[in-house]
């Protein structure tokens, strides 16, 4: 059995989003009383949030954003920059205990005292631009993640692969002209889902064409998509690239009975991802493979289809 570390921090349910936001801190509850009830949490290396420095954040984001972030939480203001983005005075602060507790999460792995992680963190991330929060997110965890990691051990190679059933445009933003970070997506087709950004032609751009491959899927459609898509596109590509590390999106909202998609995964099919996925990170990253959340707006299905991921992590 894999040493897996889980983060997990009663903080992160301070980031209060209103009576009836879908990003609320009840999908983390779902999350750790499923492992509490399944007996898996006993099998996890307990971690918890810790405040990110801002220098690593900085890495990422533009300083006057950061400012502008901070002030409007301070002000007691109930959205920031759009009516989506709910937040309270807290949640500047839980976003950086969520970026520092991902980073020290990845600090383990990289030194070899966890073999794997998965991130129940919040706010997610992956649709925050350099300048710009969108869509529940505010700083972008698993960008802020792969900086980390290429600062400090000097990794050439990262691969970002996410299956959040909406586009991650602010991991495309933030690396859209970096060749040593590739961002793979999978998600619902941008005509018919939120942010109608992740076409196929988007590939990235400058030194990055070709860094970025997005994979839009039709509405309707489901295991059979996905795993034609995995198998006969990521794999592949991913094969080519080689990641010595391989950070995760992990979004749970392409399940058939999560209301934020028109895509209809089984229970089964995201696990057949998770389970391609340490494959992947098996034979080209010494099985150093960090998962972050992002979405998965079922309480029902949170709990099985993340004990499922967790699972598969600790069988390595």
């Amino acid at each position: 059995m894999k040493k897996t570390g889980f983060l997990y921090d009663d903080r992160y349910l301070l980031h209060d989003t209103g009576p009836y936001h879908p990003e609320a801190p009840d999908r983390l509850s779902v999350i750790y009383s499923g492992l509490e009830r399944s007996g898996l949490l006993s099998k996890l290396v307990r971690l918890e949030g810790s405040m990110a420095e801002m220098k690593w954040i900085e890495a990422v984001h533009d300083k006057a954003y950061i400012e502008r972030f901070q002030s409007v939480c301070e002000s007691g203001k109930s959205s920031f920059e759009c009516e989506d983005n709910q937040l309270c005075y807290q949640t500047y602060d839980i976003a950086r205990l969520a970026v520092g507790g991902v980073l020290d999460a990845a600090r383990r792995v990289m030194e070899g005292s966890l073999d794997n992680a998965f991130c129940a963190v919040r706010p997610p991330g992956h649709h925050a631009e350099i300048d710009r929060a969108m869509g529940f997110c505010y700083f972008n965890n698993i960008a802020i993640a792969a900086r980390f990691i290429q600062s400090e051990w000097g990794i050439k190679r990262i691969g970002i692969m996410d299956f959040d059933v909406h586009h991650g445009n602010g991991t495309q933003n933030i690396f859209e002209t970096d060749p040593s970070v590739f961002y793979y997506s999978i998600h619902e087709h941008p005509s018919f889902a939120f942010p109608g950004t992740g076409r196929a032609f988007e590939k990235g751009s400058a030194e990055g064409t070709g860094f970025t491959r997005n994979y839009p899927i039709l509405p309707g459609q489901g295991d059979e998509e996905y795993r034609s898509v995995i198998d006969n596109d990521f794999i592949p590509l991913f094969d080519q690239f080689g990641p010595q590390v391989l950070l995760v999106s992990a979004g749970f909202d392409a399940h058939a009975d999560d209301d934020m998609s028109g895509i209809n995964l089984s229970t089964e099919g995201f696990s057949y991802i998770m389970e391609r996925l340490v494959e992947t990170a098996n034979k080209h990253a010494d099985g150093r493979i960090i998962s972050i959340l992002e979405g998965g707006y079922s309480l029902k299905r949170l709990p099985e289809l993340v004990n499922n991921h967790i699972e598969i992590l600790l069988k390595g």
